[in-house]
């Protein structure tokens, strides 16, 4: 089924950005990554790891912009918006008669187009900071696609905790919150190997910021640190994949 045949799809389309729904949070996120990006201009610039002044302007900004858009990508795939305009989920197992995998595809369309456009809202902002910061173009273009794994990877935990507490919105949106804290905050702090697989170290690793060194040789493989990160990454997508299917499977056998 094609996404825009999809009435999951279309519901969320009707919702979010033909009645403009979503444009408040849209808003809201683009004037807070501007001012976080004017606020590192004026701070003084300090020593080089407090990544502030104009020099480190586009790190800084990657990395608020790698928070914040998987920060909002998991509340919207966790319906902490607007909730109450749209269907529950039962209804579309047994009204509409859509199988699972329908369903799942729905839900997975609206997770990447909100992806899409939180990164292209953010993209004139990340091209401008480049620009002051006199960042390689092999770098502003590699982190395009980037953030928008990182998007899509960790916002389909909150299709998880959707699919697991869709009736318990306290528990889904504590859940979501430490999926968050968990993979972008803490994991960061428990030594080179964690750091290996923490999206905000891997991406100043990436930009030339921090250092990280390869694993022995396993397997015939020399696990350099970004085979160690999107392998991790990829395991980390796969896993909420099957728990997102596991769930709408529940729903649709009537056990949540």
């Amino acid at each position: 089924m094609r996404p825009w045949a999809n009435p999951v799809f279309r519901e969320a389309v009707a919702v979010y950005w033909e009645e403009g729904q979503a444009g408040v949070s849209y808003l809201f996120y683009v004037v807070l990554l501007g001012a976080l990006q004017v606020l590192a201009l004026v701070l003084p610039s300090g020593e080089a790891r407090f990544w502030i002044g104009p020099a480190f302007l586009f790190k800084f900004t990657v990395v608020a912009a790698l928070l914040l858009i998987v920060y909002l990508t998991l509340r919207f795939a966790g319906l902490e918006f607007l909730a109450w305009r749209f269907s529950p989920l039962r209804h579309w197992f047994e009204e509409e008669r859509l199988g699972v995998v329908a369903v799942a595809s729905g839900l997975l369309s609206i997770l990447v187009v909100h992806g899409l456009i939180l990164l292209l809202l953010a993209a004139p902002l990340l091209a401008w900071s480049g620009a002051i910061a006199r960042a390689p173009l092999g770098d502003m273009a590699s982190i395009v696609p980037m953030l928008f794994l990182y998007a899509v990877g960790y916002g389909v935990w909150g299709l998880v905790g959707l699919a697991m507490w869709e009736r318990k919105p306290d528990s889904r949106r504590v859940f979501i919150r430490w999926i968050f804290v968990c993979f972008f905050l803490i994991s960061g702090a428990f030594g080179a190997w964690a750091q290996t697989l923490n999206p905000v170290a891997f991406l100043l690793y990436h930009l030339g910021t921090l250092e990280m060194t390869a694993t022995p040789v396993r397997w015939g493989l020399l696990w350099t640190p970004p085979l160690v990160h999107w392998t991790f990454q990829g395991l980390v997508f796969a896993v909420g994949l099957a728990l997102l299917a596991r769930g709408l499977k529940r729903i649709q056998k009537g056990y949540s």
